[in-house]
């Protein structure tokens, strides 16, 4: 009886240590989805994003503003401020420390009105041998599946079986193997990942 628990604790100590492994480029173990992927914990703001800068009791220098391709927003009196890759919070501070030379103990908020940049980053991407390459706004649920059918399915060229899904992984990019041809053919939804904002699914050509 001793011996059985004995084998039993080794076997869970390798499950876990298996669980544990990273997964290699083109692997067929499941992605990880981040159940958190749609929410931001903490925002930056990006390029379009819309910015409400609110000065208390200066409304001449209170302004609504787009943030420019280069991340910069004008403010009148201090000119051009950094807003993309920079919280709210961030940029507030750095308006109101270039106020302080024109106005005395100025009080500044930076709000978003429009969350532009996120819905770009939010999207999911389907390129190569399909029938119309998409880039697709992420919804709750979708699969590998629902998005290669919004890109039309693949073409009488592609190589199905050798579909990559990429997801960013930390400061890299991981990839997993899909069985494209499986799934549309056989209906074994065994690599119809779940996919989250940001994926980008790629259907090779076959060699010829």
């Amino acid at each position: 009886m001793a011996m059985k628990s004995f084998y039993r604790l080794l076997l869970l100590c390798l499950l876990l240590a298996l669980a544990g492994c990273a997964t290699g480029p083109g692997s067929t173990q499941a992605p990880t989805v981040n159940p958190q992927a749609q929410a931001v914990a903490v925002y930056h703001i990006g390029v379009d994003d819309q910015l409400q800068v609110s000065v208390w009791h200066n409304p001449d220098l209170s302004v609504s503003v787009p943030v420019r391709p280069d991340g910069m927003i004008t403010v009148p009196l201090i000119g051009d401020v950094q807003a993309g890759g920079r919280t709210p919070e961030q940029v507030a501070a750095e308006i109101k420390d270039r106020l302080q030379a024109y106005v005395r103990d100025p009080q500044v908020a930076v709000i978003l009105t429009s969350l532009r940049s996120h819905e770009y980053l939010s999207r999911v991407r389907v390129t190569g041998a399909v029938r119309t390459p998409v880039s697709i706004p992420y919804r709750q649920g979708m699969t590998v599946l629902d998005a290669v059918l919004a890109a039309g399915g693949t073409t009488e060229f592609a190589a199905p079986d050798r579909t990559e899904l990429y997801r960013k992984s930390g400061e890299g990019t991981q990839s997993y193997a899909i069985r494209l041809d499986s799934i549309l053919q056989k209906g074994n939804l065994t690599t119809n990942y779940p996919v989250q904002p940001g994926d980008v699914i790629t259907v090779p050509q076959r060699a010829f």
